[in-house]
């Protein structure tokens, strides 16, 4: 059974999401995962790979960034008997066996969460690959001469017959341009071999073989006489040297076939590596976060973007307004209306889009703290669809659609229907878009859907778990403001915004007289009460930035008078220390009056003694007081942190019994007694005899 249909990809411009996700990604296995990208409904799976996803973007910067080329080929090649993998095949193993051991290094000191740690740990590193391979190739992908030492013996003998080629040339050369048959070019480069450029009319007086000669016939190119050997020895080196590298190479496929399974395994962990960086990638430029995932049919999005509109605005240094958008068990149903332009098909879409990016395992653009669901099924009915070809009309279309969506619909779907009735005659359409709504209710479905039709919108005011909402507009202004505001209806601003488009007033005038008076006073009251919520709104948030003001000077009031405290109580303390320091300055200036040069002075010493054993009693007093004082306030404070972990103790919490090591997570709490689950075994305990755990 689908999850969502093709059409509804496209309503949601899903092709230009999943191109831009494929431009991210580096190799090309990567880049058909993103083509193929749909969404799922495997929930375990696709949380597990959310998490990850969110895993991953938040240390991205702390990795490496991504470099190999897909093993694919190779891979393939080592299945083959007696196959042998050429330099560019053992470059590409090199590449990956560097990057697994580059990721690998690069995790060390960083701490992962359990999904991260899971997906890196899948794929070890093996330094024998590259050992292997560095004992064979130099730095720059060349097989070394010491790879063998046939090889070593060949490559000193080419060297040696170069060497020769050389200085024979350079001899010749200096012969002929000391006789003046040497052209001003001196020489050139032939079927691999280097020859005199000789003038044509000296040709039979220089001793070699005639390689060929120039387009005008004024040069004849010649390779000296005593070289001609020598190229040929030279040739032969060259092609002992091939089969020699060959044979290294060989050798090596037949060690590296043992690999094969790991070298498989580094593909793919590699491949799923650049699709995950890929959509993390995406995610860093949308701004897109990870929702709570909740279990229960829920859509509580804040301060959600259609992501590509954003994109496209952010081009054009527009500004995008976010919106809030909420859908729960009590409120599955929202009704959209509003002006034309005023933002309902975007805010439409934006839901649908969010979902299906979620449900293909990417992270959408919503602030933390919103919360999604996953559904089983995501369907859409989105802008005006013709088809020539089955002769079908746009409302034709649209009733085929919503059969198909009646004997689709269940509890777990949502659903999307944008300009819901129209097509057809407005009364006769609209009643029955009325039946297919209340069917689509019937059938517990969740779902956005935008109208202009006034008895869609008192049938969800009349239904419990349906909402309306309008986009608000600035009746000022006559501008849309493109803000969801749920709770009531919105007026369509049909006369507004044909003013706003310069219809003169006296066809405006004439078309509300034609119009029922219910029918102008209702359409007046919506904007009258839609002028009065955006009237409120603006009030209410010139109150919330006035009390964060009020708040911030509240704050540095506290920290000003916290500062002053601290100050006067330093004070405090320097004009105790001193007018301490002063008695006893006073004190002994009184005994050293007393004191006698000559005579006894035994009074004045046991005076001494007393005031000195007087003054170390208080001071060890006052250290006990202290300490005293310290310690209370300390049991204070501990106390005061029991309360606040046994108030914070909810069902799922880790706690410690009290005055003992047992720890255990809370399975239910009924009048202050808590379940407490102790490994194997529960026990019922005074939630007063928990302390909570980090």
């Amino acid at each position: 059974m689908i999850i969502t249909d093709d059409q509804s990809l496209l309503d949601l411009e899903f092709d230009e999401l999943r191109n831009m996700l494929r431009s991210m990604c580096q190799q090309p296995s990567a880049q058909r995962r993103a083509e193929a990208l749909r969404p799922t409904r495997d929930f375990k799976i696709l949380k597990n790979d959310l998490l990850l996803l969110n895993e991953y973007a938040g240390v991205r910067s702390l990795l490496p960034s991504l470099h190999f080329e897909e093993l694919e080929p190779d891979l393939n090649l080592l299945q083959m008997r007696d196959s042998v993998l050429n330099e560019d095949g053992f470059y590409r193993i090199d590449l990956a066996a560097r990057m697994i051991i580059t990721m690998h290094d690069s995790l060390q000191g960083i701490a992962l969460a359990s999904n991260l740690r899971e997906f890196i740990a899948a794929v070890a590193p093996e330094p024998a690959i590259r050992e292997m391979l560095s004992a064979v190739f130099d730095a720059k992908w060349q097989v070394k001469d010491q790879a063998s030492p046939e090889l070593a013996g060949i490559r000193d003998g080419i060297l040696q017959v170069r060497r020769q080629i050389a200085k024979n040339f350079s001899k010749a050369m200096k012969e002929c341009a000391s006789r003046g048959f040497l052209a001003d070019t001196g020489e050139a480069f032939l079927h691999n071999r280097r020859v005199l450029a000789i003038f044509t009319t000296h040709k039979r007086k220089v001793a070699g073989v005639v390689m060929g000669s120039s387009n005008t016939g004024a040069l004849t190119y010649i390779e000296p006489e005593v070289n001609v050997a020598l190229n040929f020895e030279l040739e032969s080196l060259q092609d002992d040297e091939r089969r020699e590298i060959r044979r290294i190479l060989k050798k090596l496929t037949d060690r590296m076939r043992q690999y094969t399974p790991l070298l498989r395994s580094y593909q793919k962990f590699l491949v799923e590596l650049d699709f995950l960086q890929a959509r993390a990638r995406l995610a860093a430029e949308m701004e897109a976060t990870l929702p709570e995932l909740s279990e229960e049919t829920v859509i509580d999005l804040k301060n959600a973007f259609h992501p590509l509109l954003k994109m496209r605005n952010i081009a054009s240094g527009k500004v995008t307004i976010p919106q809030q958008i909420s859908l729960e068990r009590n409120r599955r149903m929202l009704v959209i209306s509003g002006p034309n332009a005023g933002g309902k098909s975007i805010t439409l879409k934006t839901v649908g889009l969010l979902q299906l990016m979620l449900q293909c395992g990417l992270l959408v653009p919503v602030s933390p703290g919103s919360k999604m669901c996953f559904f089983s099924l995501v369907l859409s009915d989105i802008g005006d669809h013709q088809s020539i070809e089955n002769q079908l009309s746009t409302y034709s279309y649209r009733l085929k659609r919503m059969k198909f969506f009646l004997e689709q619909c269940h509890k777990r779907t949502l659903i999307l229907l944008d300009e819901f009735g129209t097509g057809s005659d407005p009364d006769l359409g609209g009643a029955l878009a009325e039946v297919f709504f209340t069917e689509l209710y019937a059938k517990k479905s969740f779902g956005v859907i935008t109208t202009h039709y006034g008895n869609i919108k008192l049938c969800a005011a009349r239904l419990p778990q349906a909402v309306n909402g309008c986009m608000l507009f600035n009746t000022q202004s006559l501008e849309p403001t493109y803000t969801l505001s749920t709770g009531q209806p919105g007026s369509s601003f049909t006369f507004e915004v044909a003013t706003i488009n310069g219809i003169p007033e006296t066809l405006i005038e004439r078309a509300r007289k034609l119009l029922s008076t219910q029918k102008v006073e209702m359409d007046r009251l919506l904007s009258s009460l839609q002028e009065e919520r955006s009237r409120l709104a603006e009030e209410t948030q010139n109150a919330v930035s006035a009390g964060e003001v009020a708040g911030a000077a509240i704050e540095e009031y506290e920290t000003m008078r916290s500062r002053l405290e601290e100050k006067l109580e330093r004070q405090q303390i320097t004009l105790e220390r001193n007018n301490k320091f002063l008695h006893h300055g006073r004190k002994m200036a009184e005994f050293i009056d007393s004191y006698r040069l000559a005579g006894k002075n035994k009074e004045l010493l046991d005076a001494i003694k007393k005031y000195v054993a007087m003054e170390k009693t208080k001071k060890e007093d006052e250290k006990r007081s202290q300490a005293i004082v310290k310690k209370a306030k300390e049991q204070t404070e501990k106390r005061k942190q029991i309360k606040r972990n046994r108030e914070a103790v909810k069902v799922g919490a880790t706690v410690r019994l009290e005055n003992t090591k047992q720890v255990g997570t809370v399975m239910d709490i009924d009048k202050g007694i808590a379940t407490v689950a102790i490994g194997n075994f529960k026990t019922k305990v005074d939630v007063n005899r928990l302390i909570l755990l980090p």
